[in-house]
């Protein structure tokens, strides 16, 4: 049997330490390339620790490798949403039926360590941090880096970028002419804020995701082990309502006290947080292509694909590609040349449906959670759930309670929908028919 070839992985974050776990176990040696410091020596960057929404599908992959327990030990669990409104009590939505099945809130610099430990201890594991990738000839396999001591040539047969949203390696790849790309900014950045721990103790109700909806803007609240709550504003950047208006502590402490008056209670920080944290930026990547034609080069990851957070689905999605590649590597016995266009070709679809899906939920989780439609719809899932076990599932549930299929998931909920439509049509006719055939009745019995 001819040796694995060496595998390059450019980008040391969740996917591509993921990656670095898994490959080895057909025995690949693996370099890991990252940019940054080992980020398990130091804090994160100021404002951009977004916690993460682990759910089935990113459980799923690390089941496979055995780290789900590990992973899952400093891991909250939130079994629904917890409204905010601007005035009156709160309204907590539960994402199941029975309520009994939750979403998990995991630091993203916590599950990153682990899966780098855990790279780390794999057999041919190399992880080179400092490595920026300045150049990349895919025709070779040839790389260079940007190091703190220098230029860095490196070779591989297979390289694979891992490396985010911002790519280097796809930015490469566009710039050789293989693939073009397109990323959709949203008019609304993001901020983050921290609500600390009371007495030692949760300031809210840790077992559950807050949402402050407002309209054409929202916070959010995910809960951490140290019993303190990371915040994120989804605002739009500019305009009367947006993070450019508010440049002062007058500002600030205005607004929240008017929009969101239960939060400066419980930050005392809020001020300084929001005047020092950065605003940063929400988009989708869209790319014609994954791979390389003809080579052994391909993105996966945001690095293909990167979507808003608003289904919490960014690092699931990228945990499923992971299992779809050695799922394909499966199926043609390891032929890279084989394997990487059928991942791309299962995949594709999937990435697209599940970045349509998460603008959809922003949309969802800023103006219609609080409204009694949304509630009224929501009671109706339920009832066709209870109605038709194993048959009917609200997409919510679908998406992060099963793997069933991203685009699977798009076009039956689709169905769904149009059932319910036609019921609630039904309804109203029936209704309406009701009313009249007694309003008929009143008036013949009148007359007589």
């Amino acid at each position: 049997m001819s040796t694995p070839p060496e595998i390059a992985v450019v980008g040391a974050g969740l996917t591509g330490s993921l990656l670095a776990c898994y490959l080895p176990r057909r025995g690949h040696r693996v370099t890991l390339y990252e940019r940054r410091p080992d980020p398990r020596a130091g804090g994160g960057e100021r404002g951009r620790s977004i916690n993460l929404a682990l759910s089935e599908r990113g459980l799923d992959a690390l089941r496979r490798i055995g780290l789900e327990r590990r992973v899952m030990a400093g891991a909250l669990p939130m079994s629904g949403r917890m409204i905010h409104p601007v005035t009156g009590g709160l309204d907590f939505q539960p994402y199941s039926r029975g309520g009994g099945k939750a979403i998990h809130s995991i630091s993203r610099s916590a599950l990153n360590a682990a899966l780098l430990d855990a790279a780390e201890a794999a057999p041919g594991v190399r992880v080179r941090f400092g490595h920026r990738l300045t150049g990349a000839d895919f025709a070779t396999g040839a790389l260079r880096f940007a190091t703190p001591g220098g230029t860095v040539h490196a070779d591989a047969p297979i390289v694979l970028g891992a490396d985010g949203a911002g790519s280097a390696v796809r930015a490469e790849m566009v710039a050789s002419g293989a693939v073009r790309e397109k990323v959709a900014f949203l008019d609304h950045g993001y901020k983050e804020l921290t609500i600390p721990a009371v007495g030692g103790e949760f300031a809210l109700d840790p077992g559950a995701l807050h949402i402050w909806p407002r309209g054409g803007s929202m916070m959010i609240a995910l809960p951490n082990p140290d019993r303190s709550f990371t915040c994120t504003l989804f605002w739009p950047r500019d305009g009367a309502s947006g993070f450019a208006a508010l440049d002062g502590p007058a500002a600030v402490e205005r607004h929240f006290r008017t929009r969101y008056p239960d939060v400066p209670p419980l930050s005392p920080g809020l001020v300084d947080d929001y005047l020092r944290n950065p605003v940063g930026r929400l988009g989708t990547v869209h790319c014609d292509g994954w791979l390389v034609p003809g080579r052994t080069a391909a993105l996966i990851g945001d690095a293909a694909h990167a979507i808003v957070p608003f289904y919490g689905q960014g690092a699931n999605c990228a945990f499923e590609d992971v299992v779809e590649l050695d799922r394909c590597l499966t199926e043609t016995a390891g032929r890279w040349d084989r394997a990487l266009p059928l991942y791309e070709e299962r995949r594709k679809d999937n990435a697209g449906a599940i970045g349509r899906m998460a603008l959809e939920n922003f949309a969802e989780m800023r103006e219609k959670v609080a409204s009694p439609a949304f509630k009224l719809a929501r009671k109706a899932d339920h009832a066709m759930e209870r109605a038709l076990p194993g048959r009917w599932m609200s997409r919510y549930e679908l998406v992060s309670f099963t793997t069933e299929p991203y685009a699977r998931v798009e076009r039956r909920t689709r169905r769904q929908r149009h059932v319910l439509a036609g019921l609630a049509v039904t309804l109203t006719t029936g209704t309406a028919a009701l009313a009249l055939r007694r309003t008929a009745a009143a008036r013949r019995g009148a007359r007589a």
